[in-house]
């Protein structure tokens, strides 16, 4: 075994098994020129420094991405520039969820040729009932020839998706995973005893937490700028050092605290071009951090061993 590795990155079936996608996910950013238009060569050469950084996957125009204000045809354009800058490495999962599920099948449609998944989001503003939802996800899995993930995020959204309806879901043979931001351990860990549902944590803060009750990995944003203290901390998990899990957890907080400090996006592309990374502005209605606010965010990483 090498010095330094750990026994669960050292067995490559531990570290697979049971993650359809791998364990450690980069929501990653879109990055734009200082105008606000889209930067293709940025976003390759960030998709190419996460994959380095020890990164499984990347989901491409989610909420993180900024796919609220970017066009249908630039999210066509950023998702075949990355699936360029990392060919068949790592996996790359295509955000095509919207409040229009006739909108979500386009998307998905566009997405399927590049894909290795479809993240759909629960439905937002309009607030569907359980059987809506059930509706609006089984006709994304029912057009498709990628896997879909589920996106609940209640806080965002305005409804959750119920524990029901999830093991409802469950029995699509194209609906495989979840990822989780609604932070509920005891529904979650009720799924995922009585499913097949890969589980994602959706908070960075809950990754260590969620794993202990069977989930299998994260869909990150703190892994922009520590994914490889992410990496081992999921690794130190699955190889049973729980005291060196609970010890990165630890680490780790300060970073996800700055990175939630403002919306994730202003965050992570203030970080990005304090790193000399490709980020650049972020577009109405999000706006730039403050001065005030970059400091404060500077201290956080700090503090999490982030150096800027």
């Amino acid at each position: 075994m090498p010095e330094n590795a750990h026994p669960a990155e050292s067995a490559p079936d531990l570290w697979s098994t049971g993650a359809p996608f791998g364990r450690l996910i980069t929501a990653m950013i879109t990055p734009f020129h200082p105008d606000g238009s889209l930067d293709l060569d940025g976003a390759q050469k960030l998709a190419a420094h996460l994959v380095e950084a020890g990164n499984d996957g990347l989901v491409v125009s989610g909420t993180t991405g900024e796919a609220p204000t970017t066009s249908d045809a630039e999210q066509a354009d950023l998702l075949r520039a990355v699936r360029e800058a990392v060919g068949d490495r790592i996996s790359v999962i295509a955000g095509v969820g919207t409040n229009d599920t006739a909108h979500t099948l386009a998307l998905a449609r566009q997405a399927a040729g590049l894909a290795d998944a479809l993240l759909v989001v629960t439905p937002y503003y309009n607030k569907p009932t359980q059987e809506g939802l059930y509706r609006h996800f089984t006709a994304v899995a029912d057009h498709t020839t990628r896997p879909v993930v589920l996106y609940d995020i209640p806080h965002r959204s305005g409804v959750a998706i119920e524990t029901d309806t999830l093991k409802r879901l469950a029995e699509h043979d194209m609906i495989v995973a979840v990822k989780d931001a609604k932070g509920d351990l005891v529904s979650g860990s009720e799924v995922i005893a009585a499913t097949g549902l890969a589980y994602y944590s959706g908070d960075d803060p809950l990754t260590l937490p969620w794993l202990s009750v069977g989930a299998v990995g994260v869909v990150s944003m703190s892994a922009h700028l520590a994914a490889p203290r992410i990496r081992a901390m999921i690794a130190a998990y699955l190889g049973g050092d729980v005291l060196e899990a609970a010890r990165l957890h630890a680490e780790l907080l300060p970073v996800h605290a700055g990175v939630t400090s403002l919306p994730g996006v202003i965050s992570l592309k203030a970080a990005m071009n304090m790193l000399g990374l490709p980020g650049g502005p972020v577009r109405l209605p999000l706006v730039e951090a403050t001065e005030e606010q970059q400091a404060r965010l500077k201290t956080y990483l700090a503090q999490g061993g982030v150096k800027i």
